[in-house]
């Protein structure tokens, strides 16, 4: 077992690779360093058969950890650039993955799960992205992963509403595919089973999943969305709703 404190890396046998998310203090959310591990861990390994993404603790993961949001902010870096590069890795990756998702996955952790083929979660799995708290707008490509899945009117509630999706609608959504209380354990089976199909063929059918839901933005789409991004990550909306969570109290918008 190897790992850098924030993300264990072990093996189970027939080639799973087992990737732990490990930061049950702040419910695992994401920092630059979990980042570059999951991206490290994630380099192509033909001994790799199935990805297995857990965590510890209660939590699945809360998202991109706020206390970076800041930094990021005053170097004017969208934080979720790199979160999408990571998560455009797993999907590339020539193996199958599974999540098990055993509490709270918000944020950039639904998205994370979103980006796995399989996604199995306990009773106490709870989905929510909540990027109109923040006063961001989150990155098409993210939008996307959520909306291939659940269709794209329900994450337009999803997203716009920032509800909190129980474990029950969540599968009937279609971004749960099993919910039991052993989830760890399906999982685990799950990807076993996923290890032994054959390699070739399993990379070239996951490719061509991909391939068939993809929604591609032309380049003046890009460009249109990622002014809107910037301007609202760098918005006095956004630096108030840091502050409101900071505080423990409600934002106070002001649409600029």
């Amino acid at each position: 077992m190897t790992g850098d404190g924030q993300l264990r890396v072990s093996s189970l046998p027939g080639g799973v690779r087992v990737l732990t998310l490990d930061r049950p203090q702040r419910r695992n959310a994401l920092t630059p360093a979990l980042l570059e591990a999951l991206a490290a861990a994630l380099a192509p390994d033909p001994a790799v058969q199935a990805l297995l993404v857990e965590a510890v603790g209660s939590s699945f993961c809360a998202g991109y950890d706020l206390g970076q949001l800041g930094a990021d902010a005053e170097a004017e870096r969208f934080p979720d650039a790199r979160i999408q590069e990571v998560l455009a890795l797993l999907e590339a990756h020539p193996a199958p993955s599974v999540a098990v998702i055993q509490g709270p996955a918000f944020g950039a952790g639904c998205e994370l799960a979103c980006a796995c083929d399989f996604r199995l979660g306990t009773e106490e799995a709870t989905l929510c992205m909540p990027p109109v708290r923040l006063g961001v707008v989150y990155a098409p490509d993210g939008v996307w992963r959520v909306g291939r899945l659940a269709g794209l009117q329900r994450a337009r509630e999803l997203f716009l509403t920032a509800r909190e999706l129980q474990a029950a609608e969540a599968q009937q959504w279609g971004l749960l595919d099993r919910v039991h209380p052993d989830a760890a354990g399906q999982a685990r089976a799950l990807a076993a089973e996923l290890a032994a199909g054959a390699p070739l063929a399993m990379s070239g059918l996951r490719r061509t999943f991909q391939l068939l839901g993809r929604a591609p933005l032309d380049a003046q789409a890009r460009s249109e969305l990622e002014s809107l991004r910037r301007r609202a990550f760098a918005s006095a909306d956004a630096r108030e709703a840091r502050a409101a969570l900071r505080e423990k109290r409600p934002p106070r918008w002001q649409g600029r």
